[in-house]
């Protein structure tokens, strides 16, 4: 086996199992917490992820498939939705195994994928040949550091972070071995990175795809012996992600947003100032009341990050690990230059408009998918934790050996300059505290850097040390917040067997009005930032969501945005623009649920326009009485243009009971001596919809009031026929005279294909 910068004898002796055993310890600890039901991660892993996991795992259990949900959005294509996990293994086994997934389960599968990427730094280090100490240290800040830990409601970017560490260190054992089967291995996790289809899996992608670069350029083997393990896991990886990325390439083409501008990815930029809290975690007061938050990016113009995006801080020995070790032997060893020019650039990339690097960025292939540069701060900590790590191992092997005084001093000028910084925005007093407990555990950080290199601490000793110095500064600095943990009470709406009045009241409304042709859709409007995707989990239908992926057409004719939690966040379209609309109607929105009475909403609507029902709380529940059924059996068609109808917001004067609108020639088959059209729904299933209709003499059209998308396939008993858009957003079905059966099914593939084939 080759090693870089390395050799066999640097490993012997090494503890690297109880290195991991005290890595996993110190996992179970920081995230105990959360594991004990005590806080639950919130924000983004509550109000998306949560609901999408739940969804999954009933959706399994009652044998349906979980490619597509009518819960949210008038119907989303699942298997294309990169955040809708079911490409995500850990979750996607958890669903399997586990029919009412809980808050605890979802958070442990996080921090189980962590603990995950923290063994595959130890054993990346192991086979350089680094000291177990130093393995120990990156897995922990890496793991539990920067925005790992600050951002980990943002459970997709943390699973692609995961998958990061995996690949990185198969790739480098299959290029030290030049191992074909450690080449496949690679592939098959990147292929998971892949799938993460966020911007951490982006730009870690292109980190790996540098990385094999470099190394093939400067391995003193034959550069020829890498191309079969490359070779190996670059088939297996695109065998993995061909047809899921064919999903989520097709969705980006019929969604709402394919590219973000330059200006727009300048409001995601990272402000410099952020680089404090690698100093002091909460100087800025980021843990505490956000009225109290004054560190970037307050007041910073037009730039759109939460507080905790902006929060680096890895613990005080990561940070001085890399003080003390800088120098001519740090940069002698040709993967840590790497990962040195990796930081670099990530903190260029993730200033965005503060440094003119990100405008050349931006013209690297698929960047202009990306919203926040500041997304680069995950593969900061990721390459800075390997960097901390290295420096650690130097000092403990004597290959450098930091001045006391020189360390002290450089140590002791961070922390003054950070003492100016607070007073000079007047803020001394309030971060005097987060600073004093920094610099607590910054003196204890260089104490166990000077034991260390007077080789005082060894083996065991040298690694509880590391654990416990690192354990009690993350748990401090990085531990339960407003932004990474919330009581789980106040997600009580989301639980499954939830007793939260507004659900129990709406469920037993939709039971009151169904009906054979009805399924009555639902809106919950600037309730909480966590509500609007309770659909998923309970079972019903809400008419929008959250989502930042939208199907176009849905968009365009609604105005839907990705969000509902505010009253301004309820946005309407000229084709859409009131709660009193033809649109509503059609979407069968029976039940609307507001955190403000309705017309601090919508500003045109009028006294009656809907029943207010009650007030449950602060929640205000109406009722729109002239909501239509899911099924329709129209008898007449009229030819309209819906491309005219989204920009003029212009619906012709006919009743839709009876009428559809259609892009074909117009017809009716309306007859007065004619019987009664009839439409019920036979069973309805997220992937499957089945509809027995009677229709008149003459035929009809069948609306299936869900929205159109081309990988929905119709039969009229049993024989094909083509699913029209209609009324612009919703599926009709022509049906001849009689009695009919119309099965609407959803088949992904077959969609995808047909797709291709007609480019």
């Amino acid at each position: 086996m080759q090693r870089i910068d390395g050799n066999a004898s640097d490993a012997k002796g090494q503890p690297y199992a109880l290195a991991a055993a005290f890595f996993l310890l110190c996992a179970l600890a920081l995230a105990f917490p959360w594991l004990s039901g005590r806080v639950t991660i919130p924000w983004d892993a509550k109000a998306h992820f949560y609901p999408q996991f739940v969804f999954l795992s009933h959706a399994l259990h009652s044998g349906q498939a979980p490619f597509w949900t009518p819960n949210v959005f008038a119907g989303m294509p699942q298997i294309a939705d990169p955040q809708s996990l079911i490409f995500s293994p850990f979750f996607l086994l958890a669903a399997a195994l586990v029919p009412e997934p809980s808050f605890a389960l979802a958070d442990a599968i996080v921090f189980a994928m962590l603990a995950m990427a923290g063994l595959a730094l130890i054993a990346y280090f192991r086979d350089r040949g680094w000291s177990a100490a130093g393995g120990l240290l990156a897995a922990l800040a890496f793991a539990f550091g920067g925005s790992a830990a600050w951002r980990i409601q943002h459970v997709g970017q943390i699973m692609s972070l995961s998958w990061l560490a995996v690949t990185l260190w198969l790739l480098a054992r299959a290029l030290d071995r030049r191992s074909a089967l450690y080449g496949a291995a690679a592939g098959a996790v990147a292929a998971l990175l892949v799938l993460g289809r966020d911007q951490v899996a982006f730009l870690g992608v292109l980190m790996l795809s540098a990385y094999v670069a470099y190394r093939i350029a400067t391995d003193p083997s034959p550069k020829l012996s890498a191309v079969a393990p490359l070779a190996a896991g670059g088939l297996v990886g695109l065998t993995i992600i061909a047809v899921p990325l064919a999903f989520t390439l097709e969705l980006a083409a019929h969604s709402n947003r394919p590219e973000i501008d330059l200006d727009g990815a300048f409001k995601g930029s990272l402000p410099p100032g952020s680089f404090w809290t690698l100093i002091s975690a909460n100087m800025f007061g980021t843990d505490g009341p956000i009225e109290d938050f004054w560190g970037p990016p307050t007041g910073e113009r037009d730039i759109y990050l939460a507080r905790n995006m902006a929060n680096l801080y890895m613990g005080q020995l990561t940070l001085i690990s890399v003080i003390a070790a800088k120098g001519r032997r740090f940069f002698s060893d040709k993967e840590i230059r790497f990962f040195a020019a990796a930081a670099a650039l990530f903190a260029f990339y993730a200033f965005g408009r503060y440094t003119p690097a990100f405008a050349f960025f931006y013209h690297v292939p698929g960047v202009d998918l990306w919203r926040r540069p500041a997304d680069a701060t995950f593969l900061f900590g990721a390459t800075f934790a390997i960097l901390a790590g290295y420096g650690f191992n130097l000092i403990e092997r004597g290959h450098v050996a930091p001045r006391a005084t020189w360390l002290i001093g450089v140590v002791v000028a961070l922390f003054v300059a950070a003492v100016l910084v607070a007073g000079a925005k007047g803020h001394l007093v309030q971060a005097s505290w987060p600073l004093v407990t920094s610099a607590i555990f910054a003196a204890l950080a260089v104490a166990l850097i000077l034991a260390t290199r007077e080789g005082r601490l060894r083996g065991a000793y040298l690694l509880a040390a590391v654990a416990a110095l690192m354990s009690a500064d993350l748990a401090i600095g990085n531990g339960p917040n407003e932004s990474t943990a919330l009581p789980p009470e106040q997600f009580e709406v989301l639980r499954p067997n939830s007793k939260d009045p507004v659900i129990a009241y709406l469920l037993e409304k939709l039971k009151e009005t169904a009906a054979p042709d009805r399924r009555d859709r639902v809106e919950f409007a600037a309730i909480d930032f966590h509500w609007p995707n309770a659909s998923l989990i309970h079972g019903f239908d809400h008419d929008l969501g959250y989502n930042p992926i939208r199907l176009r057409i849905f968009e365009d004719a609604t105005g839907a945005g990705d969000h509902l939690a505010l009253p301004e966040q309820r946005e309407f379209s000229k084709l859409y623009p009131s709660y009193r609309s033809i649109v509503s109607d059609m979407l069968g929105l029976r039940f609307v649920a507001t955190g403000v009475p309705i017309e601090e909403i919508d500003e045109t609507y009028k006294p009656g326009d809907f029943v207010e029902l009650t007030r449950i709380g602060d929640v205000h529940i109406y009722e729109n009485p002239r909501a239509m059924p899911r099924v329709i059996l129209a008898t007449c068609a009229v030819h309209v243009d819906f491309a005219d109808m989204i920009r003029s917001g212009e619906w012709p004067e006919v009743d839709y009971h009876e009428t559809v609108l259609l892009e074909t020639p117009p017809i009716c088959h309306t007859r007065k001596d004619a019987p009664p059209a009839t439409a019920k729904i036979d069973s309805y299933e997220n992937d499957r919809v089945v509809v027995e209709v009677s229709a008149p003499p003459g035929g009809g059209w069948l609306v299936l009031n869900d929205v159109w998308h081309p990988w929905w396939f119709a039969r009229v008993d049993g024989a094909e026929a083509p699913i029209l858009r209609a009324n612009v957003i919703f599926r009709a079905v022509a049906v001849p005279e009689g009695r009919h059966e119309v099965r609407f099914d959803f088949q992904p593939l077959r969609g995808l294909l047909t797709e291709l084939s007609q480019r």
